[in-house]
């Protein structure tokens, strides 16, 4: 009896103990890759009631099948985007390859019975090239496995394929080419300096490369390069004084031109046609006053598509190149269009379309007809999509009297009365920009908890003519920052959101504008989320991969000069802890190439020691942001936790 009672007594303490702490089933495990300072055990019930908006998905065209009307097209089905095969409009998407990490890009070889894939590595971007077996499903490595393979460019009707390899000297993108079914017949054609060279085209005869040079977004060179020989012949000499920008270029179909866009003698981005006798150029679209952002060139050489960024949006044309007349395609759904792939047929041309209220899906367009296609349409988690919020443009002037815009996705007003917080998120690159695309997670902030989100273009952001992108460059670094500020100030005069509810949000270098804000904008912000960002420039240029470095110099200065060092530790974040005393919530992939994770972690120590509170987030298998879905849906369970305590403590809800 005796031992009853104390088993009776055991129970009823244990009973107790259990009632004073909640269970763990109450919150999510996270995975233990991941490390967590700071963030509090995340609440079943919090991830829940974002479960849906994870769950949406995208898809891209990677290639057509060189035979048949079907693709490859880039989609996620479990963790990462894989490789899928897709044989007609709306029909269903075949899983090819299954990897823990995201797979970039695939390519048919001639006969379609391989393809050939560039696959990651735990976020390093260290890329590998495979060929894959279409029938068997057998996967060869074609690389060294330890290099940077990148920007693959497969010849017209061969098995042979060139692309840039760090293989040599672990920084430098050599040019190399080889039989995709020989992996042994690999081979550098061309030996370079730095890490800017990429392969752009193969010649129609596949004896020529057209090769790219890029120093920096406004500065880049064509050459020619003999396949055999490894001879190389420059096609854009250094003009007198000006920096030209050179962004795609192909062969035209006969071989004796190429097509290239190009801002010679513009603000914008033209497409261009060059005789390769002469090199003179033909301007195509001058009348377009918007960058041409990308084209294609159909097999048969008569059709040109193109794109134009037109304040953000982007409009599909087509050019006959006998004519050189171009036309707008009716009927392309307004938004964000990419990847433009043309089949073999030169009939069909493949491309994603994304915008505010539908994630990246795959059309295609028969050019002759004007027939549209839609071949996917990717989930969106059960969620309405036709009712999430299209972003308003807006504009404010800035301290310098210049105008900035960007776009504004406000919540519905009628569930959410008044003046409304909200996430200034602000865009990477820094030649990057900001476009009315699906916010995919974030839109829970809107429809959840009435958040508005508010996407700048601060000075140095593309689509805007080279002259406003060139505004940010070395010394003019911190004027990017007043930008922000100037905002802030357009804030206080709305009369839809609340000045006194801001929290800064970004990105890589928009991480960098993360923690600029925060550090010279403390008092104007409850809070700051900057994800692999960096917090000094200096330390940064100091520790990017080596392939990378001299072309970051060209944007944000040389920190070798004395004088550009010192100017770079003034504006540093990291140099302005006293003034950064809001809620920081910084977030690092261990195996970044770009931005080094010890550039959060160095900050994150000091603002932890003045204790300013701080949330630290690391993922042990990602690089340059969170690629894997597991990772994603942890790092978004937490920042909702972040902005409820932060940016909308003490804020009644409807």
């Amino acid at each position: 009896m005796k031992h009853v009672a104390l088993a009776v007594v055991w129970v009823a303490f244990v009973s107790w103990a259990s009632a004073q702490q909640p269970a763990v089933a109450d919150f999510v495990k996270p995975g233990d890759n991941l490390v967590i300072e700071g963030i509090p055990p995340v609440p079943t019930k919090v991830a829940e009631s974002t479960e849906r908006y994870g769950e949406a998905r995208t898809a891209v065209p990677f290639d057509w099948h060189p035979r048949e009307r079907s693709m490859l097209i880039g989609t996620r089905f479990a963790e990462t985007s894989q490789v899928h095969s897709i044989k007609m409009p709306g029909g269903a998407r075949r899983q090819m390859t299954f990897y823990p990490d995201r797979v970039l890009g695939a390519h048919y070889l001639p006969d379609g019975e391989a393809f050939v894939f560039q696959k990651d590595l735990g976020g390093g971007e260290w890329y590998q090239l495979y060929r894959q077996d279409t029938a068997t499903g057998e996967v060869t490595l074609l690389t060294d496995g330890k290099s940077r393979n990148d920007n693959v460019k497969m010849a017209h009707g061969k098995s042979l394929l060139a692309f840039a390899s760090t293989r040599r000297t672990g920084k430098d993108a050599d040019i190399w080419v080889m039989d995709a079914m020989h992996p042994e017949s690999s081979r550098m054609v061309l030996q370079v300096e730095g890490g800017g060279w990429e392969p752009l085209d193969w010649s129609p005869d596949g004896t020529k490369l057209l090769v790219k040079n890029f120093v920096s977004v406004n500065e880049a060179y064509l050459w020619m390069v003999d396949v055999a020989s490894g001879a190389k012949t420059p096609l854009t000499p250094k003009q007198n004084g000006e920096k030209v920008a050179y962004d795609e270029a192909y062969f035209s179909r006969d071989g004796k031109a190429i097509y290239a866009t190009t801002d010679l003698g513009s603000e914008y981005l033209r497409l261009a046609r060059f005789d390769l006798t002469v090199m003179k150029p033909k301007f195509l679209t001058s009348d377009i006053s918007w960058d041409i952002e990308t084209f294609a060139v159909s097999e048969d050489g008569r059709t040109v598509a193109f794109l134009a960024n037109e304040d953000g949006l982007s409009k599909l044309y087509l050019l006959d190149a006998g004519s050189d007349k171009y036309r707008a395609v009716p009927g392309v759904p307004v938004g964000v269009v990419g990847s433009l792939r043309f089949h073999k047929n030169s009939r069909d041309l493949a491309f994603s379309i994304n915008s505010a209220r539908s994630p990246s899906d795959v059309y295609s367009l028969d050019v002759k007809t004007g027939n549209l296609e839609r071949w996917t349409e990717s989930e969106t988690g059960g969620l309405n999509a036709s009712k999430f919020v299209e972003p308003k443009l807006v504009r404010w002037k800035t301290f310098d009297g210049r105008m900035i815009s960007g776009f504004l996705y406000s919540p519905d007003a009628a569930k959410f009365p008044g003046k409304r917080p909200v996430i200034v998120s602000i865009h990477g690159g820094p030649e990057g920009q900001s476009r009315p695309v699906f916010l995919g997670r974030n839109d829970y902030f809107l429809n959840e908890l009435g958040i508005a989100v508010l996407m700048p273009n601060v000075r140095g952001s593309l689509g805007y003519g080279k002259t406003f992108s060139l505004l940010d460059n070395g010394s003019h670094r911190e004027d990017t920052y007043k930008d922000i500020g100037a905002l802030l100030d357009w804030i206080q005069t709305s009369d839809t959101l609340d000045s006194s509810r801001v929290m800064a949000f970004g990105g890589s270098y928009g991480g960098h504008m993360t923690w600029a804000v925060a550090a010279f904008y403390g008092d104007r912000i409850r809070c700051a989320l900057p994800i692999v960002g960096m917090s000094n420039l200096v330390t940064f240029l100091e520790h990017t991969e080596a392939y990378r470095r001299d072309l970051r110099r060209v944007e944000y200065g040389d920190e070798r000069d004395a004088a550009m060092r010192a100017y770079l530790e003034k504006i540093a974040p990291m140099n302005h802890l006293d003034a950064m005393h809001k809620p920081i919530f910084a977030v690092v992939g261990k195996n970044d190439p770009r931005v080094p994770w010890t550039e959060s972690r160095q900050i994150v120590d000091k603002l932890k020691a003045q204790n300013t509170p701080t949330w630290f987030l690391m993922a042990n298998d990602e690089g340059h942001g969170y690629a894997k879905k597991k990772n994603n849906d942890y790092l978004f369970n937490a920042e909702v936790m972040f902005v409820e305590k932060y940016l909308l403590d003490g804020m009644t809800q409807p």
